[in-house]
């Protein structure tokens, strides 16, 4: 099969964007052997319709590329409808408004000490510190676990991911076993004494029927050892690249700094201009044309939302950060359909709240040296050193 592309070995975000748009009007179907070999989308229209056909583009073949190195399925990521159903209905009922206010009215104190640890430690690298304790503060709330569980929920979910990226199946393994750990307990625990199901995951997939049934107990497992790393991948990478964006605009740092209104409308810009997700993917359940392409059954299609929220036929100026976009709306940052990101009211707090916490708790930020760049699925930063000048 012809490669149209490749970014095998290189994964500056630059190279990866400017690939990506030439890949938009020339090639919008594009095929690398990268990875075993795989399709990618890259307009925003083709991105958004793949997501919302879930008869088509499936998602129980394989939901990421690179893929887990081990071949493991966990609801309701690997699950198609109406398999998947039962679970994503079971985790968006502790993730209602009120719940989700709840868990951010705590994190907002929670950010402030931890950006004064930050500000005060010897690590520059914000990635690595305020942004992975932040999300792993959120997750621990949402799932009920104690506050000592939170280091070593943000160390055990980084070095996981960064095994996957490496497709180090051994330490992928290692790490990920940690996690099922503390999913089986959570199970036990709540089955002995059971929780509210409107605000405890363990409790309401415990309480969750399909067809009048139970839910299967090591699937309920799978679904929370998922949802205890699912929400450390990307808040670090785009924290790092909100963080690394302020400090070379500092101006737009002084005007948010000065009109705190605008953070809102500011986060849902940087949420669509550094998408860190380039491969999430489905396969087709039957032969698919495409743009002139056809796509077959078991050949893995990525959705790769970055280049999607950067396409100009919906983003005007789609490399440059536009505050109040009159189409900002149309950004997938959290994916679209079924699969769309059960957590993304929660996701979307924690961006808010670690902008306004980075803005407050800094007059300036300086970088210090080169950020690095993360791999394949995501797109961004894991490593972005600063200095806080206050």
């Amino acid at each position: 099969m012809q490669q149209d592309f490749t970014l095998a070995g290189d994964d500056d975000p630059r190279r990866a964007l400017a690939v990506y748009e030439g890949l938009r009007g020339r090639c919008p179907v594009a095929h690398t052997d990268d990875y075993g070999g795989y399709w990618a989308l890259t307009r925003h229209d083709d991105v958004k319709a793949a997501a919302c056909d879930a008869e088509l583009f499936v998602s129980s073949v394989k939901a990421v590329v690179p893929s887990d190195p081990r071949g493991i399925r966990r609801p309701p990521l690997n699950f198609d409808a109406p398999a998947h159903t039962p679970f994503r209905r079971a985790l968006s009922r502790t993730l209602g408004p009120a719940r989700v206010e709840s868990i951010l009215g705590e994190l907002g104190p929670v950010a402030r000490g931890l950006w004064e640890d930050f500000r005060a430690g010897r690590d520059p690298d914000v990635c690595r510190s305020f942004g992975t304790l932040l999300p792993a503060h959120a997750a621990a709330r949402w799932l009920n676990l104690d506050g000592e569980r939170v280091p070593w929920l943000a160390s055990t979910a980084t070095e996981w991911v960064d095994a996957w990226r490496r497709q180090d199946a051994e330490e992928v393994t290692r790490r990920s076993e940690e996690m099922y750990d503390v999913a089986r307990w959570l199970v036990e625990d709540r089955v002995s004494a059971p929780r509210d199901s409107r605000t405890d995951p363990a409790s309401s997939l415990l309480s969750e029927k399909a067809e009048g049934r139970p839910l299967d107990r090591e699937l309920i497992v799978g679904a929370l050892r998922q949802s205890l790393v699912v929400g450390m991948v990307a808040p670090p990478l785009l924290i790092g690249s909100i963080v690394h964006h302020l400090a070379t605009h500092p101006a737009l740092h002084a005007e948010l700094r000065d009109h705190p209104e605008l953070i809102p409308a500011a986060a849902e810009e940087f949420i669509r201009l550094y998408t860190p997700y380039r491969g999430f993917s489905r396969t087709v359940s039957r032969e698919h044309a495409l743009h002139g392409r056809t796509i077959r059954p078991q050949e893995p299609v990525t959705l790769v939302y970055a280049a999607a929220n950067r396409d100009p036929d919906v983003f005007p100026n789609p490399d440059e950060f536009v505050l109040d976009r009159p189409t900002i709306d149309e950004h997938l940052g959290f994916g679209k359909g079924r699969h769309q990101c059960v957590g993304m009211h929660l996701a979307r707090g924690i961006i808010r709240t670690a902008l306004e916490t980075v803005v407050a708790g800094s007059v300036r930020l300086e970088l210090l040296g080169d950020p690095e760049p993360t791999r394949m699925p995501e797109l961004g930063y894991q490593r972005v050193k600063v200095a806080v000048i206050s």
